[in-house]
């Protein structure tokens, strides 16, 4: 993923709805309580004592917000403040963080009684039917996509097929079997299809798509179409250089692999179209011909590439802007959860022991259970955990045996 995946919502789902799917990650937010007024009809329902007690819990949780909110307010100041810091190449101290967890509310709660007279609708309401929901499109109209807007059917193949090449690709551009392999462990529960997707279980095949979060690597929509934009003309290269080597390839396959580079010069064309920009990627992955730039993700040549090239720009930013040639699966995992520059900083010395709420959003911040009320160090290594568990699940014993077996020849 690309930017901060806890600003705002449905970005930071990507890997979080991944991991809940698979039973590592719990992203019920807990129940938001607001001290809200109550109606006058429902008010005079309410005995003297219950009304004494609704305006306690009412003072109290009104003071909690506003303390609350202050809070966030105070962490969004110093976000900014460092992120103009970053701009001026001025390094952080301890004074540019919120060194203290949000507070947390410790006044009278709500009797049950009074909660469900609350709770009533008006007398006179009128019944408000729910909106409709608007689930993300799934990996059928990624494919159907592919179909209509270039005449592409991504190629399939077998889970260990598709994890031998993609241990062959990873090795090429020089990441490791521990990150690889750790990431696809959090990012898919350690058991992943490479056509899993985001809310729906590998294996059982239930669950509903809540995110277009895809592959081993778990890309966005608009991951595919910045990794095309960035890398396409050199996976058109490749592609006609393996359709030009006469054995052991036969004609079909050399055909099969000009048709495919024929297809990248398409989509490359389009994506291009748009301007460079992240936000005007992630829109145009919204789109039929976005979508169908994100099935390459499913096809046996081009998925493994376009996700290894994904961690691969994890590891040249970590190299690039801080020194860092040498990440374990955990780092490079939080440089993928949290942003590349985002995760960068949390892996400083001075940002270990300051609470997460530096930097995340707070709607995501308060969503995630594996996120709250943490140090940054904390988080780190909560998801060493989280990876050590899921290696033990059987896709990733899998993907491990392909990188050992690449390793002896």
């Amino acid at each position: 993923m690309r930017g901060n995946p806890f600003a705002g919502g449905s970005a930071w789902m990507a890997v979080a709805t991944v991991l809940a799917t698979a039973g590592l990650l719990n992203i019920a937010a807990p129940p938001r309580v607001v001290a809200q007024e109550v109606s006058t009809a429902k008010f005079e329902r309410l005995t003297v004592e219950q009304r004494r007690t609704y305006d306690a819990w009412r003072l109290a949780r009104k003071t909690f917000e506003i303390e609350l909110d202050a809070y966030w307010a105070s962490v969004n100041t110093l976000r900014d403040l460092r992120r103009r810091k970053r701009s001026a190449s001025q390094p952080f101290t301890l004074a540019d963080y919120v060194a203290t967890q949000p507070p947390r509310y410790t006044g009278p709660t709500l009797p049950e009684a009074i909660a469900k007279i609350l709770a009533e609708p008006e007398p006179d309401a009128k019944p408000v039917p729910p909106a409709p929901v608007q689930l993300p499109p799934g990996v059928d109209e990624f494919r159907a996509a592919a179909k209509a807007a270039y005449r592409f059917m991504p190629e399939a193949t077998t889970e260990a097929e598709f994890k031998r090449r993609y241990a062959v690709e990873a090795l090429a551009i020089g990441l490791t079997k521990d990150q690889v392999v750790k990431v696809y462990a959090l990012e898919t529960g350690g058991n992943g299809t490479y056509d899993m997707q985001a809310g729906i279980h590998p294996q059982k095949r239930t669950g509903i798509p809540i995110s277009s979060a895809l592959g081993y690597a778990q890309l966005l929509a608009g991951n595919s179409v910045n990794e095309l934009v960035k890398h396409g003309d050199g996976f058109i290269r490749r592609l006609e250089a393996m359709a030009a080597v006469p054995q052991p390839a036969t004609s079909l396959r050399r055909q099969t692999l000009r048709n495919k580079a024929a297809v990248l010069r398409a989509m490359l064309k389009d994506a291009r179209q748009v301007p460079n920009e992240w936000s005007d990627h992630v829109r145009f992955g919204t789109t039929p011909k976005g979508l169908a730039i994100h099935a390459l993700n499913l096809d046996a040549d081009i998925g493994p590439w376009l996700q290894v090239i994904k961690l691969k720009g994890l590891k040249d930013t970590a190299a690039t802007e801080a020194g860092r040639t040498n990440l374990s699966g955990p780092e490079i995992e939080l440089m993928n959860l949290a942003g590349p520059r985002t995760g960068l900083e949390m892996l400083q010395p001075i940002a270990a022991k300051v609470p997460t709420t530096n930097f995340f959003a707070r709607a995501g911040y308060e969503r995630n259970s594996v996120v709250r009320e943490r140090t940054a160090a904390e988080l780190l290594a909560e998801l060493a955990k989280r990876m050590d568990a899921a290696l033990k699940n059987a896709g990733a014993i899998e993907f491990a045996a392909a990188f050992d077996t690449l390793a002896k020849r």
